[in-house]
């Protein structure tokens, strides 16, 4: 079985939001949604990026996000700006999840913060986390918190979900639109991105608008990466790259992770799991051509999307990997794509 490492899910999210089913959501995996421990032995999920994600203290309306979202064009409003104050209890509950699912794993699940500590744990046969935050909500403008969630293995971060933040503004639920949806980075912003690179701690580029994206690109000393994002020219929406950012990505020696959710997959932007290969495949044809072969992965978004109904959950890694088989891809471009490709990039954004 193809071994995978992830670029993106939300996992977490799902434990915070069920703490009492915690255990079966993760041990047992008799919870519905697309992760748990049995599942990612059953489909080579070998690895990947869990997601810190604070959802606003005014819900969002999902399902009419969902509803929108199935019926091209939308525009759905965006939350308003949350305080740091107000996110970090969130944030650190959930990173609480990260550390508790290795504890009760016996052996199988393991936090990394380095990419030979990735390695090992998968040369083990153990499931390789690392802490990611989606948004930066929990972070302060004395930056503070970042070396809080440092010191508790965060190596990854996006200074925005899609509701601005004090650091920047994100893309909005929006289709058909481009990136260009507003300013750039803060000064808090460009104090963030200083700050990761002092810390090696990548910049995940996925929700942020065209000019933080800019801005990042002309400030940073790192790879360039987008954890879960596909290609604009395939599917016209908002949270999906154009080929000028591509070509900066490449230029970085970064990568992106091919996100699974149908509505930055299928070309009418639709929330519907109905769908065969085919868009999956364009995606990874365009970004491969426009970034190269060492430069894409995958990135599920597992846990915080709908995807297509062929892949289902983390089970259906399988499936995915016959497909690209099926479309002519080799084994040695299959092992970039699933794993090489993320280790990779990891280590030349963390050093060795």
């Amino acid at each position: 079985m193809t071994a995978v490492f992830d670029g993106h899910n939300d996992l977490l999210l799902r434990l915070f939001k069920a703490p009492e089913k915690r255990e079966a959501i993760w041990l047992q995996g008799t919870e519905g949604g697309h992760l748990d421990l049995p599942r990612m032995r059953a489909g080579g999920f070998a690895g990947g990026l869990f997601a810190i994600y604070v959802p606003s203290p005014v819900l969002e309306d999902l399902d009419a996000l969902h509803d929108a979202m199935h019926e091209p064009p939308y525009d759905v409003p965006l939350p308003p700006l949350m305080r740091a104050d107000a996110a970090l209890g969130v944030a650190m509950a959930q990173a609480g999840h990260f550390h508790w699912m290795e504890r009760v794993s016996g052996g199988a699940f393991r936090c990394c913060r380095t990419v030979a500590e990735i390695r090992a744990a998968m040369a083990e046969g153990v499931i390789a986390g690392v802490l990611h935050m989606e948004g930066a909500e929990a972070i302060g403008p004395d930056l503070d918190a970042l070396h809080l969630f440092a010191a508790m293995g965060l190596r990854s971060i996006g200074p925005v979900w899609s509701r601005p933040t004090i650091f920047g503004h994100g893309v909005p639920f929006r289709f058909p639109s481009g990136p260009d949806t507003g300013p750039g980075l803060t000064e808090a912003g460009v104090a963030l991105v200083a700050e990761c690179n002092r810390l090696r701690i990548m910049i995940d580029l996925s929700h942020l608008n065209e000019a933080g994206f800019r801005d990042v690109a002309r400030l940073s000393d790192a790879p360039l990466v987008a954890t879960h994002s596909n290609a604009h020219v395939v599917c016209a929406s908002s949270r999906n790259l154009t080929d000028w950012q591509l070509g900066a990505i490449r230029g970085s020696g970064g990568m992106v992770g091919l996100n699974f959710a149908t509505v930055f997959l299928r070309p009418d932007g639709r929330d519907d799991p109905v769908m065969g290969w085919e868009p999956v495949l364009r995606h990874l044809d365009h970004l491969i051509g426009a970034l190269g072969e060492d430069h894409v992965g995958f990135g599920s978004d597992f846990d915080g999307a709908v995807v297509p109904r062929g892949i289902g959950d983390v089970a259906g890694l399988p499936a995915l990997i016959g497909a690209l088989r099926t479309h002519g891809f080799g084994e040695a471009l299959i092992a970039k794509l699933a794993r090489e490709n993320w280790l990779a990039v990891l280590e030349r954004t963390w050093g060795g």
